[in-house]
């Protein structure tokens, strides 16, 4: 396997990580997704332990309003976060 290709399947397998946990095992609940951010995204979201963040990003996150995020759901988390860092980088 690629170097990419094993971080590809490290962001699925961090998204499984959290989305067992309680509710339907391929979703995260807001619960769940406040403990991903806290824990695995706590230097790349700013206030990633902050309930008013983690409320707003569960809603712009939630497209189908399902109370759940989805896998594509979560990956637009991803998609932005990955942004923010390569604008960083750039900024070093």
């Amino acid at each position: 396997m690629t170097k990419l290709e094993e971080h590809l399947e490290g962001i699925v397998n961090i998204f499984h990580q959290y989305s067992v946990r309680t509710g339907h095992f391929d979703t995260l609940s807001k619960g769940e997704l406040k403990r991903l951010m806290a824990k695995e995204l706590v230097n790349l979201i700013e206030n990633a332990k902050d309930k008013a963040t983690v409320e707003k990003t569960f809603r712009d996150l939630d497209a189908n309003q399902d109370d759940q995020v989805d896998f594509q759901e979560f990956i637009n988390l991803v998609a932005v976060v990955l942004k923010a860092s390569h604008e960083n980088i750039h900024k070093e």
